[in-house]
């Protein structure tokens, strides 16, 4: 054998970029690398020559310790899934521990006991990079099912959550009502008041009404301009009608102007129309927001901050 290829070998262990451990049949630790020097802060004197599980006791019985078995007594590579085993050794870069993937590869050894290498790679930069991937992707999420004026459901959103609600009430048999909410003579209100001070009417109004809301399986959307809709599952039509008549008062109790409103108090008012699928007659969601669109415009017709509520047809 080259006498230079031992002190080769363990030269080129040393100088790359990842943590290098060789362990014997005993598992005895007789290799370990520059890098897990520097990470580990354990040096060599301290490490080599003794039972890997003494220097590292809180791998013992998981993960790497099965795929070290594998190794020297299987002859079976192990390949440490990052996702469940994320930082299994105890190194740190600037007191921040290192996020890892491990690999176990046993090694024949001419002459002697299998061997086993460790390999661990520091993978903190990728893990970071998908983090923030999943940020951004949930940050888009959010955008894409928000209102980019009120901040509440958007008209996709209220879609996406009543199909999802419609199913869930006919496959629990429990009722679904819907609230259509209509700022009325909104448009007076912007001609007059102008679009910024329209803008500021709907962002008051929205946060007012989705304020109201008390459980999580409620939604308040914007429905269109300057109507608005609101979820309301496993909800009665009395209950339904209660919520309507408080929000009434609650948009009244915000005081905020309209000369151009007919409303004697000159304030900004809704007219609300209510719809209730019951347990025990379960329809398709356009007949469900129809219903509730023509109660919505029969409150309209019989002079506004009104609440009206139809059966589905």
């Amino acid at each position: 054998m080259n006498p230079l290829r031992l002190p080769l070998l363990e030269s080129v262990f040393c100088a790359v970029n990842l943590g290098a451990i060789v362990l014997d049949h005993e598992r005895r630790i007789v290799l370990w690398n520059a890098w897990m020097i520097r990470h580990s802060g354990l040096r060599h004197e301290q490490v080599l020559g003794r039972d890997f599980f003494a220097v590292c006791p809180d791998l013992r019985g998981g993960r790497v310790d099965t795929a070290i078995q594998h190794a020297l007594y299987n002859n079976f590579p192990s390949l440490l899934s990052q996702t469940l085993n994320k930082a299994p050794f105890a190194l740190y870069l600037r007191d921040e521990r290192i996020q890892q993937a491990v690999e176990v590869t046993p090694i024949a050894v001419e002459g002697a006991p299998r061997h086993c290498l460790i390999q661990v790679t520091d993978v903190s930069i990728a893990v970071g990079r998908e983090k923030l991937l999943r940020e951004q992707a949930m940050v888009l999420r959010s955008q894409t099912f928000a209102d980019g004026l009120t901040g509440i459901a958007n008209r996709r959103h209220f879609d996406v959550a009543m199909e999802k609600e419609h199913r869930r009430a006919k496959r629990g048999g429990t009722p679904l009502s819907l609230l259509m909410i209509d700022i009325d003579h909104f448009k007076a209100y912007n001609d007059h008041y102008g679009h910024q001070k329209g803008d500021q009417c709907l962002i008051q109004v929205a946060a007012a009404l989705a304020g109201m809301l008390k459980r999580p399986c409620d939604l308040m959307a914007r429905y269109g301009g300057e109507e608005f809709a609101m979820i309301l599952p496993d909800t009665e039509p009395e209950q339904a009608w209660r919520m309507a008549e408080a929000i009434r008062a609650r948009t009244q109790e915000l005081a905020i102007p309209h000369e151009r409103n007919s409303d004697p108090s000159q304030r900004v008012t809704v007219s609300i129309g209510i719809a209730t699928q019951q347990a025990d007659a379960p329809l398709e969601t356009e007949a469900l927001i129809g219903a509730a669109d023509r109660a919505l415009y029969q409150a309209k017709r019989t002079g506004r901050n009104r609440v009206a509520a139809l059966s589905p047809a």
